[in-house]
């Protein structure tokens, strides 16, 4: 399963072995105990990734094979791909863009991709530090 984290201003992306419905089961008995409102919301969710980055091609290559149903890639521009991701957003209902999205895929295509968001954010860090 991917998880991705939206806050304010940034989000992160971890790979979970943990199954969708069993995560999302334990969230709502969370919110259900602590009082929170808790929305939970078919969608999509998209982010960037370089287009120079190593397994790219690969990447393109295993959504055709698998997973095309799920995520989508789009050019951007010269120097970025847009992943597109098929899941479910959980939130607190308020209409901000913070909260959680959670899909899942073939564990082959969700490790691949967390591995490229890593390196992108390393590859990020690295040109922000010059």
């Amino acid at each position: 399963m991917l998880k991705l984290t939206y806050t304010d201003n940034s989000f992160y992306l971890e790979c979970l072995t943990q199954s969708l419905e069993e995560w999302v089961a334990q969230r709502v008995i969370l919110a259900l105990r602590v009082s929170q409102s808790l929305r939970v919301e078919p969608t999509t969710a998209s982010f960037l990734l370089p287009l120079n980055l190593p397994g790219v091609e690969r990447l393109k290559t295993e959504v055709n094979r698998h997973d095309s149903e799920i995520m989508g890639l789009c050019k951007c521009d010269a120097e970025y791909l847009e992943v597109t991701l098929d899941g479910s957003w959980l939130s607190d209902g308020n209409d901000d863009a913070v909260g959680v999205f959670v899909t899942t895929m073939s564990y082959s295509a969700e490790f691949f991709l967390y591995k490229l968001w890593q390196e992108s954010q390393v590859c990020a860090s690295v040109v922000t530090e010059f």
